[in-house]
């Protein structure tokens, strides 16, 4: 819906880089049509995409997700502006990281990406958890002044986007649809969060220095990530059926979601959570920065990542039991699980530090090459 920009503010607007040129192996994704879950033959059609999806690629796009491209751009435009403001500005923001602390402001350079070098990561990130009255976050002018546009981005998110996608899964495990939609309620308290990301370019000698790679294989630990179309190709997934790492093309006009941890727990593995990472972008688009928008789904905090049981495919199929059940270990609640695993990855160090740490019991830290 149309925002009045307050009188006082310079327009903010974002210009998109040209796409590459260069031939890269892309990944053949599926699209889930949101334009299509009007009648229940719809909704049935597109949970066997979804589903599929989730279990042979792990990534998708959606389309016809009723946000136009103009919010989008706004969210760019803003996102663009928080990192042109001062350093010191920024860093008034950032959390305890140490101990798994994400809204507001995490600096670069907390990762070593070459000892010989000394090279570290730049990587730059800021989340907004929910506008639900349980977090009490702290923001900088410029968000504050367009605080309104951005609660009902994020809020736009979950009615338009993230609710279809709970009620189509709830399909494809035979649950009630309303089953995922019930845990992921924007009115209860969870670790959602709506993020600008900025990856500030290498040099071509740095990226050789670091092989390639502005961030190592991972997972990520709520329900669904959205990332909306941004045209530096850099994301790249680790494909489930052939094991191969093939580039996510950006597609106009959609959105590009993979599935997370907390899924891979509550299906007992048959959702497989996405490991993706982010490679330097082509030759033709390593003069640029990178800037990301994205919004992260997670289920409310004192959910227990059990196995859902209630699922009749889930038991068919045999997926009962999670890591957690199946080596004997206590099953952490979603709030949990969030700390645990962001204490792991923002803390200082290599990513060989890091490597096969213990998040919780019965579960290690992995990167994957």
């Amino acid at each position: 819906m149309p925002v009045a920009v307050p009188p006082t503010l310079t327009p903010l607007s974002y210009s998109y880089v040209p796409e590459t040129k260069e031939k890269l192996e892309w990944a053949e994704l599926v699209t889930v049509d949101l334009g299509d879950i009007d009648t229940p033959e719809g909704k049935k059609r597109q949970a066997k995409v979804l589903i599929d999806a989730l279990r042979i690629k792990g990534f998708f796009y959606v389309k016809n997700f009723n946000i136009s491209q103009e919010r989008v751009n706004r969210q760019f435009a803003l996102g663009q502006a928080f990192y042109n403001l001062p350093l010191e500005e920024k860093l008034k923001y950032v959390p305890d990281l140490e101990n798994g602390g994400y809204n507001g402001y995490r600096p670069a350079g907390r990762v070593v990406y070459d000892e010989a070098s000394g090279l570290k990561d730049r990587v730059e990130v800021f989340n907004m958890p929910k506008f639900n009255g349980y977090f009490d976050q702290a923001y900088p002018q410029l968000i504050k002044d367009h605080i309104v546009e951005i609660e009902q981005f994020a809020r736009a998110l979950h009615s338009e986007v993230l609710d279809h996608l709970f009620v189509l899964l709830a399909i494809a495990l035979e649950l009630p649809e309303d089953y995922f939609v019930n845990l992921h309620k924007y009115e209860q308290k969870s670790e959602d969060h709506l993020r600008y990301m900025k990856y500030t370019k290498y040099t071509p000698d740095e990226n050789k220095k670091i092989g390639n790679m502005w961030a190592r294989g991972h997972t990520d630990l709520g329900s669904f990530t959205l990332l909306f179309r941004q045209p530096v190709a850099a994301l790249q997934i680790k494909d489930h059926s052939d094991g191969q790492w093939r580039w996510v093309q950006p597609q106009e006009a959609t959105i590009t979601v993979n599935a997370c941890d907390a899924l891979t727990f509550l299906t007992g593995g048959y959702v497989k959570s996405t490991i993706h990472r982010v490679a330097a972008p082509p030759r033709d688009q390593q003069h640029v920065d990178r800037l990301g928008l994205l919004y992260f789904s997670r289920p409310v905090n004192d959910l227990k990542l059990e196995t859902i049981k209630e699922s009749p495919v889930l038991q068919r199929e045999g997926y009962t039991k999670n890591d957690f059940e199946a080596g004997g270990y206590d099953v952490p609640t979603m709030e949990q699980w969030t700390f645990a695993k962001q204490k792991w990855q923002q803390s200082k160090g290599s990513y060989k530090d890091k490597e096969n740490a213990v998040i919780l019991p019965g579960f290690e830290g992995k990167y994957f090459e």
